[in-house]
């Protein structure tokens, strides 16, 4: 088996696009938080001194434009934008809400009734996936790009890096030799910073607050890695100011880091009858008890629906090459012990809770808390059960 280097890359809660994605499932959170049967799909745009929300809902809640204003100014300056020197604040920037009902369309679809189930909210192609390389079943380039931005976000909040500022980046290129992770060949940290901090300074910041204390931890830095920290020099237009954000735009940092196929869909601000979200939750869960149980070292699972209807129009499993019994028998397994329907998926992972503004930032899986049902393993004994291993 070859050796290769696998990149995946993070980005910090400050990063235009996560901003945009938390405002979009803090809208989401706040709706099902009144009416936990809310149809919702809410984008976000922010750009220099402006953020506009637009979207369908459909809900009972009393969530009216003042206190949705409230809301994007409060998830704004919970980011770290609160100085107006940043050139995009939450006091001063300008607010557009355009919100609207759900099409009454796409409603009957997904709506149940009497004598028909809920159908899916969109067709689409949906993936999870899972390996055995780590604690968490996650690939390890994403994992190790995840806790660089979380540590470097906390530096700055905490002031043990006082010149950070909100946005930031980074990127792992992880060694693997005989399928498996076996050293960090390459990271790339990139953060805003106040004017007048030294390029000297900030590499030495970082290197000791942030790269060292986490992939020194990881058991792959050998001490031989490059290490880039702010390569092009400067970071000091950052934040919406000079990128503008969207909802949905980092679909690869949400999920695997590259390390598995994604089909398209995004996540933030769509409530979980919208199979994009729910479907994958679902796909991970399925995924990461396969692994669990011993299945399969690692396993990507996929599932595509049609519009309106119920059950989804095909299951696969993949173990590339690692599965301990036929893939064929997985998946006939997996259709006996897991309910693959919207309602089903819904019901199992517990999703009609607002649960959602802490997955928009840092990746959707991996991660741990009462929030993340979908990663648990509570699957994994009775497949282990069912292979008879």
């Amino acid at each position: 088996m070859r050796s290769f280097l696998f990149t995946s890359e993070s980005v910090t809660g400050g990063h235009p696009d996560k901003l945009c994605d938390q405002i979009s499932d803090a809208f989401l959170d706040e709706y099902i938080r009144q009416d936990p049967d809310s149809r919702v799909a809410v984008e976000a745009m922010v750009t220099t001194g402006y953020a506009v929300v637009s979207g369908e809902v459909t809900s009972r809640a009393s969530f009216g434009p003042a206190e949705q204003e409230e809301l994007v100014r409060r998830v704004i300056r919970e980011a770290g934008y609160d100085d107006p020197a940043l050139m995009f604040d939450a006091d001063s920037c300008r607010v557009d809400l355009r919100i609207h009902a759900q099409s009454p369309d796409i409603s009957m679809g997904v709506t149940a009734a009497e004598g028909r189930e809920q159908g899916a909210g969109d067709q689409g192609l949906m993936f999870g996936y899972a390996s055995d390389e780590t604690e968490e079943l996650m690939p390890v380039p994403i994992l190790l790009a995840h806790r660089l931005t979380e540590r470097l976000a906390g530096a700055r909040r905490s002031g043990a890096l006082p010149w950070a500022r909100p946005d930031g980046k980074s990127q792992v290129s992880v060694m693997y030799e005989g399928g498996r992770p076996a050293r960090i060949g390459t990271v790339v940290v990139s953060t805003q910073h106040a004017p007048g901090a030294s390029a000297g300074e900030i590499r030495e910041g970082v290197m000791g607050e942030v790269v060292k204390p986490v992939c020194g931890d990881s058991g792959l830095w050998d001490g031989a890695a490059t290490v880039h920290v702010n390569p092009t020099g400067r970071f000091e237009i950052g934040g919406p100011h000079g990128d503008t954000g969207l909802t949905g735009r980092k679909i690869i940092v949400d999920t695997y880091g590259g390390f598995g196929r994604h089909g398209g869909g995004a996540f933030s601000g769509k409530d979980p009858s919208k199979v994009d979200r729910s479907a994958c939750y679902m796909c991970r869960y399925v995924a990461k008890n396969i692994v669990a149980a011993g299945l399969a070292r690692r396993c990507e699972v996929q599932l595509a629906y049609a519009i309106g209807v119920p059950e989804p129009v095909s299951l696969m499993v993949d173990a590339f090459g690692t599965a301990a019994v036929p893939e064929e028998r997985i998946e006939g397994m997996v259709r006996g012990a897991f309910g693959m329907t919207p309602a089903a998926i819904v019901d199992r992972l517990d999703l009609k809770r607002p649960i959602y503004r802490q997955t928009a930032a840092y990746g959707h899986f991996g991660r741990l808390g009462p929030g993340f049902t979908w990663e648990r393993t509570d699957g994994a004994a009775a497949l282990r059960e069912a292979a008879g291993l």
